[in-house]
């Protein structure tokens, strides 16, 4: 089916004519190999300069023809770009320099992810300006009565105060994802963090002079939207931008400074706890304060070049790529490799429209099962039951006997440890992998959650009562921090293809912060009727259901390009899971538990010659020494 879609698109183009077979041999839709090539691999030389000379002419870029012309020839084949003649020594040396020093960017680059990183702040401190205000708010609105049994407004003043506390996940889940898709479309990656920014400006403020809970509910909902938008768009802007040998590490600052966020919330909650009536506002209002560097500075930053090559504007991702990239050879390399892929996945997925593309997030099989393992790792930061303790943290410390004051500051502890775990996973992700890092951390998050639980045995009167509660969900939460922490959002930025990357990020987004609402809502009450003991081991049996979903649906994604990504997802799924259920797991019982150090895994995914970054030198030569034998 996906040839004969690819076949339609070229029929009548003698530039394509040719080479079709040869450039689309890999069905996206079903990768029965488990194959990942270069789009441009097969093309011989001659054929291909012709091609980008097509590609120049018609879309009005022939002042950077040349340029064009090598960045192909090095796309085509990028580990041995050596041998291409055209390319100067200067054009050499960058291409070096960018396989010995990967983080060697121009400063472009690095506004970006530093602009990126402010919006999660934004989002983390959000999320904790109600922490706080949970102790204070509800007495002044008169639904105080949830922690005491006996009042008759006891089961409504529960639920009011988790309604008002998942505002902001209803708001996203049901409006802000789902707005990221049009306004992308028509204002851009920036655009639309800028309107988002203005949300998230405004909102707290708002919500800091409401006067009762309906207009604070009112305000919540409205910096949702703005929270849906950000979390939906942030990270794509990050992941696109991003050159693929460090993209999970600069998308995964999203995670980080969102836990700086909370970090800061938890700061401001303490800082204001003890200036009296109005504290509550003082701590919810606060969150206006990281918006501002958002929306003043979303403007600096170049536009994603993916945008820009989704609307055929290719002079202006290339302007943009010069800025991203050390050379302009790198930038015009990028330009015609991310094109030529792009144009294989339209043919796949032909052009639709946003009820169309939110369709086909189901339909399509290439997107389906990109679908699926972004819904898995985002439900899983729900069902992993961080949440409980962002949202709710003072509330279960105050359970745990501690006064005000302490619960306050337990819960900057948590803050803090959440922080400072997540920089592990900055020079992890891009190394161990995201799916490792998931595989790893959820058992460890299990046993902690349980354990914690099992602490509320200890006699109140005990010291080490809250003592040790505390240090199970710190420890809690330095497992989560480098692992469920960072990689949802940077996963689900990345496995889209291009044609699909806004509306289903709005998706997985959506999950996250639909169920993030419903924990917010249903945890007092859950609170309540399962006591502390019965809804920690309730989370952490969670956890291991959430371990076995990424073990069967989530592929790894580390160090691969977005385009090559399609490959990946194009194996069908029920090949992927006997993999890793008859060849992976036999090997690594053997490899761990049985120590046979020289027990062997034959990978899944065979690379094909000119991946970019694929393989080294020495692996593509050995690779090529197997096949003449």
């Amino acid at each position: 089916m996906a040839d004969e879609k690819i076949g339609a698109v070229h029929a009548n183009d003698p530039a394509h004519a040719e080479h079709r077979g040869n450039l689309n041999h890999v069905d996206l839709n079903a990768n029965v190999e488990a194959r990942i090539q270069n789009p441009l691999a097969d093309i011989p030389r001659d054929e291909l300069l012709r091609q980008v000379d097509a590609f120049s002419d018609e879309n009005g870029l022939e002042e950077i023809q040349p340029l064009l012309r090598k960045g192909a020839l090095v796309a085509q084949n990028p580990t041995h770009f050596e041998s291409i003649e055209e390319l100067t020594e200067a054009e050499k040396v960058h291409l070096r320099f960018e396989v010995t020093h990967k983080w060697k960017h121009p400063k472009a680059l690095y506004l970006t992810i530093i602009i990126c990183s402010v919006g999660a702040a934004v989002q983390g401190w959000d999320q904790t300006g109600s922490n706080g205000a949970n102790l204070s708010f509800p007495q002044e609105f008169g639904i105080g009565a949830g922690h005491d049994p006996t009042s008759p407004n006891y089961d409504r003043d529960n639920w009011i105060v988790g309604l008002v506390n998942a505002a902001p996940y209803i708001g996203s889940a049901f409006i802000g994802c789902w707005l990221s898709d049009p306004i992308n479309f028509y204002l851009g990656r920036r655009g639309t963090i800028f309107i988002s920014g203005v949300f998230c400006l405004l909102t707290p403020i708002g919500g800091a002079l409401a006067q009762n809970w309906h207009e604070l509910f009112a305000t919540r909902i409205l910096m949702g939207i703005g929270m849906g938008l950000k979390g939906a768009c942030v990270p794509i802007f990050a992941a696109e931008n991003a050159p693929a040998a460090i993209r999970g590490a600069l998308v995964m600052t999203w995670q980080m400074w969102t836990a700086f966020g909370i970090f800061l919330g938890f700061c401001a909650n303490l800082a204001v706890y003890d200036v009296g009536r109005i504290a509550w506002r003082l701590q919810i209002g606060s969150a206006f304060i990281p918006a501002i560097p958002l929306t003043l500075g979303i403007f600096f930053c170049p536009e994603s070049p993916r945008w820009y090559i989704k609307k055929r504007r290719y002079l202006d991702a290339y302007k943009s790529l010069k800025r991203l990239r050390n050379s302009e050879l790198q930038a015009a390399r990028d330009l015609y490799y991310i094109q030529a892929q792009v144009e294989i996945e339209t043919a796949v997925v032909g052009k639709t429209n946003y009820v169309t593309r939110f369709i086909e997030l189901f339909t399509v099989p290439r997107v389906r099962r990109a679908t699926l393992a972004a819904f898995t790792v985002m439900i899983g930061q729900q069902m992993c039951g961080i949440n409980i303790i962002a949202f709710y943290s003072s509330t279960i410390f105050v359970e745990a006997g501690a006064s005000q004051k302490n619960a306050l500051l337990a819960s900057f502890g948590f803050g803090l440890v959440n922080f400072v775990f997540a920089w592990p996973a900055f020079f992890t992700i891009d190394t161990f992998g995201r799916r490792s890092l998931l595989l790893f951390t959820f058992p460890q998050m299990a046993w902690t959650l349980l354990a914690a639980g099992f602490c509320f045995y200890i006699p109140e009167a005990n010291k080490a009562h809250l003592g040790m509660i505390a240090f199970f969900i710190f420890l809690f939460a330095a497992f989560y921090s480098p692992g469920e922490g960072p990689v949802p959002f940077t996963y689900s930025a990345e496995v889209f293809p291009l044609s699909h990357r806004e509306v289903g990020m709005g998706f997985a987004v959506a999950t996250c912060l639909f169920w993030a609402a419903v924990l917010s809502i249903t945890f007092p009450r859950l609170l309540q009727a399962f006591t502390p003991v019965g809804a920690f081991g309730f989370y952490a049996g969670l956890n291991v259901a959430a371990f076995c979903m990424i073990f069967l649906f989530v592929p790894e994604t580390k160090q691969r390009t977005l385009e090559e990504l399609d490959y990946i997802f194009a194996v069908p799924l029920r090949k992927f899971i006997k993999y890793q259920t008859s060849v992976a797991l036999p090997w690594w019982f053997k490899r761990y538990v049985l120590m046979q150090k020289n027990s062997r895994c034959e990978p899944l995914y065979h690379f094909d010659r000119g991946v970019a970054g694929a393989q080294s030198q020495s692996e593509l030569d050995d690779k090529e020494e197997a096949r003449s034998n």
